[in-house]
Formats: C-alpha cells, sequence, structure tokens
C-alpha cells in the first residue's frame, strides 16, 4: 500500500513544478484532491488512491525523470504558458515528450543557459539558497566600473532592504562605452543581476547565462538543447571556481 506524502511532495515528483513552486499553485486554488480544491498546506494524500488534478487536468503518477540544457534565445518566456502569447520556452524541445518545467526563470531580453527538468525535488535543491548553487552570467554593462565598485558588487549591496550575497567579478573586456563582465553569484532573485549592475550606475544592456555550477553551454548553439546525465547533474553542485578573480 502507498504511503501518505505531502501533496507539494507529490506534485514536485510528478514534474509539475519545485516543490516550493507546488505549494505558491496549491495556494492559489489551482489543485484538487479528488473534486476538492486544496488550498492550504500540509494535505497528504496517498498516491494511486486518489486522484490528484493540476489546472483540471489529473496528475499521474512519477514519470520517467529527464533533465535538459537549453540555450535559451532572446524574446522567450520561462513560464509555461503566457497570456500575452509571447513564444514559451518549451516550444523549443521538439521530440521532448515529458512535461517539463523550467527551474528558475530568464527575463524576456535574457539569454542563455536554462534547465528545464521533471524533477521536481533536483529543483528544488538548485533553487534553494541553502544549497548555493552558483549561476555564472556574462553581463555587458554601461560604462567601465572601478575597482572599488567591482569590490563594492562583490561584498554585497542593498538591493530592496536586504544585502546581496557575496559574489564574484571579472572584466572580461572592454570599449569606450561599453564593459563585458563576467558575474558568479548563488542567489537567484528576480532580475538580480540587472538591479545590482543599476544600483551602481552601470546599467545591463545585454545579459547572458553561462553556466550552473561547472555545467556549461559548451558550444550549444541559440534555441538549442541537449540531454544531461548524471555526470552533468553532478557538475551543477561543484562550487569550483570557474575563473580567477582579477580585476582591472
Amino acid at each position: 500500500m502507498e504511503k501518505p506524502v505531502r501533496l507539494q511532495k507529490f506534485l514536485a515528483r510528478a514534474g509539475i513544478a519545485s516543490r516550493r513552486k507546488a505549494e505558491e499553485y496549491i495556494a492559489s486554488g489551482r489543485v484538487k484532491v479528488d473534486g476538492k480544491t486544496i488550498t492550504t498546506m500540509g494535505e497528504q494524500i496517498i498516491p494511486g488512491k486518489q486522484k490528484i488534478f493540476f489546472d483540471d487536468k489529473e496528475v499521474v503518477a512519477e514519470e520517467q525523470l529527464i533533465y535538459i540544457l537549453l540555450n535559451k534565445p532572446k524574446g522567450y518566456v520561462t513560464t509555461l504558458s503566457d497570456p500575452q502569447g509571447r513564444p514559451i520556452v518549451t516550444s523549443l524541445l521538439q521530440g521532448i515528450k515529458e512535461r517539463v518545467f523550467p527551474v528558475g526563470r530568464l527575463d524576456l531580453d535574457t539569454e542563455g543557459a536554462l534547465l528545464l527538468t521533471n524533477d521536481g525535488e533536483l529543483a528544488q535543491s538548485i533553487l534553494h539558497p541553502s544549497y548555493e548553487v552558483f549561476k555564472t552570467y556574462e553581463a555587458e554593462v554601461k560604462g567601465c566600473p572601478s575597482s572599488k565598485t567591482i569590490r563594492t558588487l562583490e561584498r554585497g549591496i542593498l538591493l530592496e532592504n536586504k544585502k546581496t550575497a557575496p559574489a564574484t567579478l571579472r572584466i572580461k573586456r572592454k570599449d569606450k562605452r561599453n564593459t563585458v563582465m563576467l558575474i558568479r553569484i548563488h542567489e537567484g532573485r528576480k532580475r538580480q543581476v540587472k538591479k545590482m549592475f543599476e544600483a551602481v550606475g552601470h546599467p545591463v544592456q545585454s545579459l547572458k547565462r553561462l553556466a550552473y555550477g561547472r555545467l556549461e553551454l559548451d558550444g550549444l548553439g541559440i534555441g538549442k538543447f541537449r540531454i544531461l546525465h548524471q555526470n552533468d547533474i553532478k557538475k551543477i553542485f561543484s562550487n569550483k571556481i570557474l575563473y580567477k578573480q582579477k580585476n582591472n
């Protein structure tokens, strides 16, 4: 006999979303158990004995787990649907039958590495700050940040009354007008990289995510994807620094 499990954990295992996101779906009234809308946390269900619905579609038991790295182009949203009719990232996954969701987000005008999976437990581990999964970005910013400004960003600045965690930055190249920076952070606040540079007077002109941990795009073309294997997943949780700290 199946053991009872928390509803949000079941949804995560079924590939609906990370556990944290599943809790948001429950709170907003999008989940039903045996026809009854559930909006409180802590509800336990027995898989196989009860019928679970998300947005009025029955949620089946766990699918085969799949992990995908996509090089997201600009102009795509990292949601599973969009009321404005903009293209969604999952439309790029031709041939993938499993229902997957993005791990985290990238803005409409941001490109680069985006993980998609139906493994809610893994997604939770990547997104939760306590695991300190580092993400590396390439940001072209206006002007040229001084060494002092770079050190300030590395130590952390106040954003919306909360200090950012320590970061690593390096100048990759620059010209008279703009500078291309590499920035490595483990937080996942909304639009964090853009807000950090804007706060110090160097707004971002373009932004690309290069890596999760040591999992890099490795020549993956824009709009293309590849299936990940266990060795790839291990790279995500590696905290090895991708480049030496060297500020000009």
